[in-house]
């Protein structure tokens, strides 16, 4: 059964220009973001549950972290950059007439939650574990709302994001993390440690 959803609104995000570079080298080791407990889904992604009930039931039977290769990190290098220029930024508002509405942006617009979902959807493709692909939400430090895509592997937690064509660790973001779906079923989410804090899941 699908947790109870709380409102959370995840303002249009604007895509930031960056440079986009013919050669990435595989990154140093990041850190692994410690969870907590579950908590509530973004009623977005309760909504695309309703919608899609195949896609928010999944249990990968794989639960271990990618392997970092060179291969993968140009996967991860070049998905970001193609999606980010392939889709431009729109409110859900202006495409739907509503607020909150997670889909995959086949249209070519799409807002922050939009680039995550058609992210994921490619690096699933390629072979990457959905345990490895989670949809996180995050608060800006302006305090908007924000959704990206987490990359677990061996070396640490990456994020991609539409703000930048940059594949970054997560703990080297100005981003406060609150919550990511769970490793082990695509319906549920959990919360994000910071210390010895646990984040709320929702923007009151």
């Amino acid at each position: 059964m699908l947790p109870s959803p709380m409102a959370w609104t995840l303002r249009l995000c604007a895509v930031a220009g960056s440079a986009i570079f013919g050669f990435w080298a595989v990154p140093a080791t990041a850190g692994a973001m410690v969870t907590g407990g579950l908590t509530s889904q973004p009623i977005g992604h309760y909504d695309f549950c309703k919608a899609n009930p195949t896609e928010c039931s999944i249990r990968p039977p794989d639960l271990a972290p990618a392997k970092m290769t060179d291969a993968l990190w140009r996967e991860l290098n070049s998905v970001t950059s193609k999606v980010n220029a392939a889709v431009k930024p729109m409110s859900d508002l202006d495409i739907y007439g509503k607020d909150e509405v997670w889909a995959y942006p086949d249209k070519g617009v799409g807002d922050c939650e939009d680039y995550v979902l058609e992210k994921r959807r490619r690096l699933n493709h390629m072979g990457v574990s959905l345990a490895d692909l989670l949809i996180t939400v995050v608060r800006k430090p302006d305090g908007e709302g924000h959704a990206l895509l987490t990359v677990r592997t061996n070396k640490g937690d990456y994020v991609l994001d539409n703000l930048t064509d940059e594949v970054r660790q997560w703990d080297e973001t100005n981003y406060t993390f609150l919550k990511r779906q769970a490793v082990d079923n695509t319906g549920r989410w959990v919360s994000i440690r910071s210390g010895q804090q646990i984040l709320v899941g929702a923007v009151q």
